[in-house]
């Protein structure tokens, strides 16, 4: 068999439905589980839909990597808006089916590298949960540490869940 071919872009006007399937199929896998069924189903379906307003607001960067072709992981960055000088990767998911493949750890090359194209040079920060071991060892695979920052974030259903803070130098 031979070598999948990773291609990065920004995503477009058009991409609010692949961008959906990815962040839906990556949260159900990895988000789910610790939610009442009844309200993971409900976030699921959001993710689904809601990204064609997040494209429509450009108020971020959002690139999407594609496998052969076919868009299988994103992520999304901009300013830091509590980090003055550093920028935040707000959202980095891939598809499960592509999970191992190596298209994040290429897409992460790639959200850094446009960073540093931005005028990003000190660092960039994120936030992930604190119970999901498969996210924290990929980031610390990546060059990134925890910094020691936590917080709370209520996904909507009333039980906050731990995040913790990675930050990398660009």
């Amino acid at each position: 068999m031979g070598e999948v071919q990773f291609t990065m872009r920004r995503a477009g006007p058009g991409d609010g439905d692949v961008l959906g399937g990815i962040h839906a199929a990556a949260w159900e896998a990895a988000y789910a589980p610790f939610f009442d069924p009844e309200f993971a189903a409900d976030g699921i379906a959001s993710r689904r839909t809601r990204w064609h307003e997040r494209l429509a607001a450009q108020d971020s960067t959002i690139l999407l990597a594609e496998a052969d072709g076919r868009p299988v992981a994103m992520s999304v960055h901009r300013a830091s808006s509590t980090r003055p000088g550093l920028a935040e990767i707000l959202s980095f998911y891939s598809h499960p089916d592509s999970w191992g493949t190596g298209v994040a750890a290429a897409l992460m090359t790639a959200t850094l590298e446009h960073l540093r194209a931005d005028g990003v040079t000190r660092a960039a920060h994120l936030w992930t949960l604190r119970d999901t071991p498969q996210s924290r060892r990929f980031y610390l695979k990546c060059g990134f540490a925890e910094t020691g920052a936590d917080r709370p974030y209520d996904f909507g259903d009333g039980n906050p869940l731990t995040q913790v803070e990675y930050e990398r130098g660009c």
